[in-house]
């Protein structure tokens, strides 16, 4: 299989977790538990029989990548919370602000000059997402806290800080990174898992929650890793569209979701941002 069908396979997965997480009758932090430690056993086995030769291991990647775990998996719970307060279609939107917050907190973590295009897609995607969130349909703040909005924005933005912290991880095996990552989630999480949650679990319920930890976290991974050093960025700005296509294609076909005519709006405004952001990242990282 080609880099580009296993991007594109794994962006197509990625897409797909929103409707099955649904499935699985666990709340967010208690199925990011159990997708770190299925991802973490299954990364494991595939680095250890992908070895070859005994790599150097920096100390200060070492803690980036612990740093890196901790958003991470705080980007996991808050985006499968904003699951249980709104749309699938509305979530992913929101959180597919990522990589507009990435360029705007790049500007200012590394001191870059915020330009004036930058700050007008930062308007705009805002625009978007209180489009999409139903804004005008709210009366109170407190009516916008509990329709999940700042869950997946909390998720973007901890996705953004995730992507900025990684790019400090340049020498350590991406698979290896991500074991550290998943381990770093499952002691971060197992003061906080209620075990009574899982007491009424029927089979159905195991087999999506196996199923998200499994393919949608391990396999996923293998695949995203495995792929992404040999895709130019053009590619990989291409290809992540598949994602939240997926995700809104079966939010739609499979429980009947209908954006109305602002939520429409406010998603081609969020998507016109992130592929600003995207063209915007290319060519800095191309040097043009």
């Amino acid at each position: 299989m080609s880099a580009a069908m296993k991007f594109a396979l794994s962006m197509a997965i990625f897409g797909s977790i929103g409707y099955f997480s649904a499935k699985t009758n666990l709340p967010a932090i208690e199925l990011v538990f159990i997708r770190c430690i299925c991802a973490c056993v299954v990364l494991s086995i595939v680095y250890l029989f992908s070895q070859r030769k005994k790599e150097a291991i920096e100390r200060k990647e070492i803690g980036y990548s612990v740093l890196c775990g901790v958003f991470l998996v705080v980007n996991w719970v808050f985006f499968f919370r904003s699951f249980e307060h709104m749309s699938v279609t509305v979530a992913v939107s929101i959180y597919h602000l990522a990589p507009v917050l990435v360029v705007l907190l790049g500007s200012f973590l590394y001191r870059e000059k915020v330009s004036l295009k930058v700050l007008l897609t930062v308007i705009i995607c805002f625009i978007g997402t209180l489009l999409v969130g139903g804004i005008q349909d709210y009366l109170s703040f407190d009516d916008l806290i509990s329709a999940g909005l700042p869950w997946a924005f909390g998720a973007s933005l901890f996705y953004a800080l995730t992507t900025l912290t990684g790019k400090k991880i340049a020498k350590l095996n991406p698979i290896l990174t991500t074991i550290i990552q998943t381990s770093v989630g499952i002691i971060m999480l197992l003061p906080l898992v209620r075990w009574d949650y899982f007491n009424h679990l029927t089979g159905e319920n195991w087999f999506y929650i196996l199923l998200t930890g499994i393919i949608h976290t391990g396999f996923v991974y293998y695949l995203f890793f495995s792929s992404l050093p040999k895709l130019s960025s053009g590619t990989i700005a291409v290809l992540v569209f598949i994602d939240p296509a997926v995700a809104i294609f079966m939010d739609i076909v499979l429980t009947a979701y209908r954006p109305d005519f602002l939520q429409i709006i406010g998603i081609l405004l969020i998507f016109w941002g992130q592929t600003h952001a995207a063209l915007k990242r290319k060519m800095s990282e191309s040097g043009n």
